[in-house]
């Protein structure tokens, strides 16, 4: 399993995160602290598997906030774009902005893909819940974004 060997395991402190929302936010791992955050990072805005995913989140989000749980979403796109996918989709998601992929390489899901043939660095959809200490409690290095956001608020549920 070498391609995840750069991602946090169960148990390791999450990699602190600091970044903006699409609205304006500066949002921190740390501040949210005493709770169950649910981070997952997505290639890229408004793109088919990513949609999938965040509705899937936006679904069940008063599900989540019943359990006590917080749902990140971090892509590399900017403030602006989560602004218009938000909209479009009618999300209250939290979406961060992490395009200098800082939060990406922390995680270890800024990896090298390919297409047709090229090569390129982006994100590898990933989901890690950290728990209320700090510590993460449950990753999912490889996720299928059908079905994703049950599964990750069973986990929830499961604290």
């Amino acid at each position: 399993m070498a391609e995840h060997e750069n991602m946090p395991n169960k148990g390791d402190s999450a990699p602190e995160i600091t970044l903006h929302g699409g609205d304006g936010t500066v949002v921190s791992l740390s501040g949210l602290r005493g709770k169950p955050v649910v981070v997952y990072f997505y290639p890229k805005d408004d793109t088919p598997g990513c949609t999938v995913e965040a509705l899937g989140f936006e679904a069940l989000g008063a599900e989540f906030s019943k359990a006590g749980a917080e749902v990140l979403g971090i892509s590399p796109d900017s403030p602006a774009s989560h602004c218009r996918f938000q909209k479009k989709h009618g999300l209250g998601l939290r979406l961060l902005s992490d395009q200098e992929h800082q939060a990406a390489e922390a995680y270890g899901v800024w990896v090298e893909k390919s297409m047709y043939g090229k090569t390129y660095m982006g994100i590898q959809r990933a989901t890690f819940l950290v728990d209320a200490s700090g510590k993460i409690a449950r990753l999912w290095p490889k996720v299928k974004p059908e079905g994703h956001a049950e599964e990750v608020l069973e986990a929830v549920r499961a604290l």
